[in-house]
């Protein structure tokens, strides 16, 4: 039997079928936190903006669509139908029970403007930060990092037929995390699911604070975008492209396994680099890797913190994981543009607030933010609705601080981050 034809029986074969797990219960816990954060006082502005698009009072109002999805994402609801049968029994969050139809709810998707959520998703954001107070910059106004994830092929999940959605991918989604807190700080997509990072540079470059920093990988190596950034008193750290021409203006320091010097880039070229940009070149396992900043000046960033700025760019890796993986943003519901849109927001709205939850849980065992396991913190959100019905915990915190260890709400430490950090004494000279 050919290969095409043992994957076409796997998926013809119903115990192949992938498996739907049953809607999570909901936690008094996050719901409450939910509701205090989209108050009724942050639908009202919105409210107002959307007469400019003339929408028609419905059952499916904003807050209700916001309650109705996010519920979606957070209690792990296998489908928009199973979604339905909940709202209709018991309701969601704030929304009382309703009767609702599929036409209804994909009509809803497709119409109900996604900038609506938007703005939501950035009232959230200024709310949460708000609460949180305060994070230590090292004197940056901000420090991000952005990156650019393609969503999957669109699943069976979607309300539209499979031969609609066959082979058509869900778009181009691009973020900017905080670099302290894990915190997404701004969205944004394209539907074009092809399309290069380098189409976002305008926008994240006005989404970064006069003296802030943003971390980005390669795909953003572009001459005018390390220019722009100068010319507006921001800052970058990223990483220096191969076989890109450059000569030396100044040696700031070197070492056995190190080099940090000033330099002048595009030298064959029409178009070259108008500014002198820092290089920083580390030899790390036998391999030279080398680092680029526009933060010239050592004092106000030294080279062994431009290297470990631009290590901790997995976070936002970190976060498109989750939300794809743990939150269901690889299964979209809908294949119009503006549906993904929303799910978009939504799942962000969401892991704003579990990365709210990772953060207390990490202040009250003392341990630092990248020590918490998300997943599991997502995943005992369970076992603590569990022992809330039986009357053993009144608090999400208090029972994560007691359960800590059987929950693996801590990360153990492993033999690679254990590695790393005796090469950076062999690099530094220094813990």
């Amino acid at each position: 039997m050919s290969k095409q034809n043992k994957k076409d029986r796997r998926f013809k074969n119903p115990d192949f079928r992938r498996r739907v797990n049953v809607p999570a219960p909901e936690t008094d816990e996050i719901r409450s936190r939910l509701i205090s954060i989209l108050t009724p006082g942050m639908f009202s502005p919105l409210r107002l903006l959307s007469q400019r698009e003339r929408l028609r009072e419905r059952v499916l109002t904003l807050p209700t669509m916001t309650a109705l999805m996010l519920s979606i994402i957070w209690r792990q609801i296998g489908s928009l139908g199973e979604a339905l049968r909940l709202v209709t029994e018991e309701g969601m969050l704030w929304a009382q029970p309703e009767r609702i139809s599929k036409q209804a709810l994909s009509k809803r998707l497709q119409k109900m403007p996604a900038w609506l959520f938007a703005e939501l998703y950035e009232r959230v954001i200024e709310k949460i930060s708000q609460e949180s107070g305060p994070e230590e910059r090292e004197g940056f106004s901000c420090i991000r990092i952005a990156d650019g994830s393609t969503l999957e092929q669109l699943r069976r999940t979607t309300l539209e037929s499979k031969e609609a959605t066959e082979g058509k991918l869900g778009g181009k989604m691009m973020m900017t995390v905080d670099a302290a807190t894990h915190r997404p700080v701004q969205a944004f997509y394209r539907e074009e699911s092809e399309s290069n990072d380098k189409t976002f540079c305008d926008k994240l470059i006005e989404s970064v604070l006069e003296g802030g920093l943003l971390i980005f990988d390669l795909g953003f190596f572009s001459f005018p975008f390390f220019d722009a950034f100068t010319d507006s008193k921001k800052y970058f750290v990223t990483r220096m492209r191969e076989k890109t021409a450059y000569k030396t203006i100044e040696v700031l320091g070197e070492g056995a396994r190190y080099r940090d010097e000033i330099i002048k880039m595009g030298l064959y070229r029409s178009n070259p680099c108008e500014h002198p940009v820092r290089m920083v070149s580390v030899l790390w396992n036998g391999t030279w890797y080398r680092y680029l900043t526009n933060v010239v000046d050592p004092e106000k960033l030294s080279a062994r913190r431009i290297v470990e700025l631009y290590r901790s760019r997995w976070r936002i890796e970190q976060a498109f994981m989750i939300t794809k993986r743990l939150l269901g943003l690889a299964y979209l519901w809908v294949g119009h543009t503006n549906g993904v849109q929303i799910q978009i927001y939504c799942t962000w709205i969401f892991y704003s607030v579990l990365m709210t939850l990772c953060a207390q849980v990490a202040e009250v065992l003392k341990k630092p933010l990248e020590k918490i396991s998300v997943e599991m913190v997502f995943r005992g959100l369970y076992h603590y609705s569990k022992a809330s019905e039986r009357g053993d915990a009144t608090d999400v915190i208090s029972y994560y601080v007691k359960k800590h260890e059987i929950l693996s709400l801590v990360k153990e430490d492993r033999k690679r981050n254990k590695i790393i950090d005796l090469q950076s004494i062999e690099v530094w000279g220094t813990a």
